[in-house]
């Protein structure tokens, strides 16, 4: 199985970063470019929760690994926004 590569990487994690930002409700907010950090550092994050649980993150193949980013990208815009709550 090929791997995604730099591009593969930057195109999932912006489709997971756009489907988190509108499942956190925070899609007016944001741009292309924050929902592409938000899904590549959810990938990130979503990689290292699901190794906690010893799960095969590198061998899920490519819906895995969107799964992965979206799963981060929604647990990291949840501590942004509880984060950005608390300045209110």
């Amino acid at each position: 199985m090929p791997t995604l590569g730099f591009i593969g990487w930057i195109v999932i994690g912006g489709i997971a970063g756009w489907v988190a930002s509108m499942i956190m409700n925070r899609d007016a907010s944001m741009g292309i470019f924050a929902n592409i950090v938000v899904g590549i550092i959810g990938g990130f994050l979503g990689g290292f929760v699901l190794g906690l649980f010893n799960v095969d993150v590198e061998g899920g193949g490519m819906f895995f690994s969107f799964l992965t980013c979206l799963l981060g990208a929604v647990l990291l815009l949840w501590i942004v926004n509880l984060i950005t709550s608390r300045r209110r």
